[in-house]
């Protein structure tokens, strides 16, 4: 099984994969965590953040996650992700892929700016330390069509949406 996030940054999704692999290890199911940040530094160096590129992202990500659940290895491929198009791509192309949207509303992600990221997005025009790339501000994000469950991080605890999405995989798998 595949499982690809998608949501914004701040949203909570490599909290929830991590928590969710532990979960799951626990109860003898082996899951592998894909993590965006970590494979772009490793694997994608080579990729900006232009559309064309986000999604060569995403497909060499899947393209990994499907090798690992080839051996039986529920592979969460934790990005951002913000486009359709290669979200339902990932789906034609692999058995078993499952959309999982990590929602959380603007306002809380500006209050949690893990990474500081918002409030760069936001400074004002001509600002040196201005970016112009952040998903979701000055950059698109495509809610998903139909995702497979939706988790939302701004009305629910990590605590309720791991649980949510450990049983949506472990009934997945029946």
């Amino acid at each position: 099984m595949i499982i690809q996030f998608c949501g914004l940054s701040g949203s909570g999704k490599s909290t929830i994969a991590g928590r969710v692999k532990e979960v799951l290890n626990r109860e003898g199911i082996r899951v592998e965590v894909i993590d965006g940040d970590e494979y772009r530094r490793v694997l994608c160096p080579d990729l900006g953040f232009s559309k064309q590129d986000r999604n060569q992202n995403i497909r060499r990500l899947g393209f990994v996650a499907s090798k690992l659940s080839a051996f039986d290895i529920v592979a969460i491929i934790c990005a951002i992700n913000p486009y359709e198009e290669i979200r339902q791509e990932i789906k034609d192309n692999y058995p078993n892929v499952k959309t999982i949207f990590i929602n959380c509303n603007l306002e809380t992600l500006v209050q949690r700016d893990t990474k500081g990221l918002y409030h760069k997005a936001l400074l004002p025009d001509g600002h040196p330390e201005k970016i112009t790339n952040l998903t979701g501000i000055n950059d698109p994000f495509e809610l998903p069509d139909k995702p497979d469950l939706t988790l939302d991080t701004a009305c629910e605890s990590i605590d309720e949406s791991v649980a949510k999405l450990a049983e949506f995989i472990v009934d997945a798998l029946k």
